[in-house]
């Protein structure tokens, strides 16, 4: 009988390592290439509730003011699955005019713990890239979501 560590070997997105898949993204030494590489540091960030990332990665029109974390808040992030990236299947079906290459939806399932019951947030997200204030790089945003039914 195998004994499994209790130490995470992987992402918490689901990724091999945090060194090799969000920890860049989060630190900014890489940008996200894609929307579903930003989907998946912001939900890390959001294990790891790091604000500064998770509003820097927002899009202005749509970014709250207030705090996205209570100091009594007790929620503890289970897992991640990506559904679907639609751009990526688009891509392969048809090539894209330049406007929907700045545009992606991304479908998740994250799980998550808060008060020692078991939920899942099933949600479509919206990103859209542009080039950000400071440098002027091309990068992807979380604009909103919507929970399908």
């Amino acid at each position: 009988m195998s004994k499994k560590s209790s130490a995470p070997t992987g992402c918490p997105c689901g990724g091999p390592s945090l060194a090799t898949c969000c920890g860049p993204y989060i630190d900014g030494s890489a940008i996200a290439p894609t929307a579903e590489a930003l989907m998946r540091s912001r939900y890390t960030a959001y294990g790891q509730r790091n604000e500064p990332y998770l509003l820097a990665t927002w899009h202005a029109s749509t970014r709250p003011v207030e705090p996205l974390f209570g100091a009594e808040e007790k929620l503890q992030w289970l897992g991640l699955e990506v559904k679907s990236a639609l751009r990526l299947r688009q891509r392969k079906a048809e090539p894209a005019e330049q406007a929907d290459r700045d545009r992606d939806t991304v479908e998740f399932v994250a799980r998550f713990k808060v008060g020692g019951r078991a939920e899942r947030l099933h949600e479509i997200s919206n990103f859209v890239r542009e080039p950000d204030a400071i440098g002027g790089a091309l990068r992807w945003f979380y604009v909103d979501g919507h929970f399908p039914q």
